[in-house]
């Protein structure tokens, strides 16, 4: 069993005849992925690797059952296309744009929410359960690194994404799901959410969080685990441990404000709660071994 996305999850691709639209669109169907249609307005007609395009997500619906659509639109136009899935009564969405508006971003969380779904991203590489199925950009040698396993993996970043991930890899471990979130100041999902779904899930045994400077997503992560929500072993890695106070690094949501948002914070209110925090990366797989242990000896 996979979190987000399965090999039986009937994907609709939004923006499928564009250059980076076509070309992920193909590596998805490579990486397991039931693509059923595309939606390009005025490309009607045509066909992508095979998959045929019709002109709004309601056309393609009227010939295709689909869960989830998958958004390679511009940061302008993003809201109207999760709107129209929305309206579609898809409940799976995943954007990877870079730039969504900020008030674009908070009535798409709304909208979402208000509608039983749920939205990845901006600003994310997607989400993959390797082996099985792939929404998003994850590049072709991802295979290499993302192995098949139990090991849940949620993430802010992308560059790092690939290094932690690795050393979860290198320590014998294998990634059950990855879903990153983004580096958004509000992000359609956040990661306290999806850690009842890993809980629930009987194919992960314990989750990664690669965290970073800003927001309180990581806190959140720990309020989970006092309160109850999330019984499993769950290791972090929280970036930006060098980064000078009231400077964005990276994403936009990677800012210390109003006094919240630090590393420090963030490591110490998950090792409250009883997680574990690597200082490197190299440290993750070490850190998850002893967890699964522990938690094994229960």
């Amino acid at each position: 069993m996979s979190v987000f996305v399965d090999t039986d999850t009937r994907i609709v691709v939004q923006g499928a005849t564009g250059k980076e639209g076509s070309f992920w669109t193909n590596h998805m169907i490579e990486m397991g992925a039931s693509v059923v249609a595309g939606v390009t307005p005025g490309k009607e007609g045509q066909r992508v690797h095979g998959v045929p395009v019709y002109h709004t997500v309601a056309r393609a619906l009227e010939r295709h059952r689909a869960d989830a659509a998958m958004l390679f639109v511009p940061p302008r136009f993003t809201k109207e296309a999760v709107f129209e899935a929305l309206d579609g009564g898809i409940k799976t969405i995943v954007t990877i744009a870079d730039g969504i508006p900020l008030h674009d971003q908070v009535e798409i969380r709304a909208a979402a929410r208000g509608k039983g779904a749920r939205v990845v991203g901006g600003n994310t590489s997607g989400v993959i359960s390797p082996g099985r199925s792939m929404m998003g950009i994850f590049p072709y040698w991802i295979e290499r690194v993302y192995k098949p396993g139990r090991i849940g993996v949620m993430t802010r970043s992308g560059s790092l994404t690939n290094e932690v991930t690795s050393m979860v890899v290198r320590a014998g471990f294998g990634v059950s799901s990855l879903i990153g979130v983004g580096g958004d100041p509000v992000p359609g999902t956040r990661f306290a959410e999806m850690l009842p779904d890993y809980e629930a899930d009987p194919g992960t045994d314990a989750v990664v969080v690669i965290g970073e400077l800003g927001g309180t997503m990581e806190e959140e992560c720990a309020q989970a685990i006092t309160s109850g929500v999330y019984t499993k072993p769950l290791v972090a890695f929280i970036g930006g441990r060098t980064a000078p106070k009231g400077k964005r690094m990276g994403h936009a949501g990677a800012i210390v404000t109003g006094g919240t948002g630090s590393v420090e914070e963030k490591v110490r209110a998950l090792e409250a709660a009883g997680a574990s925090v690597a200082d490197r990366p190299s440290q993750v797989g070490t850190l998850l071994a002893a967890a699964l242990e522990e938690h094994r000896r229960g």
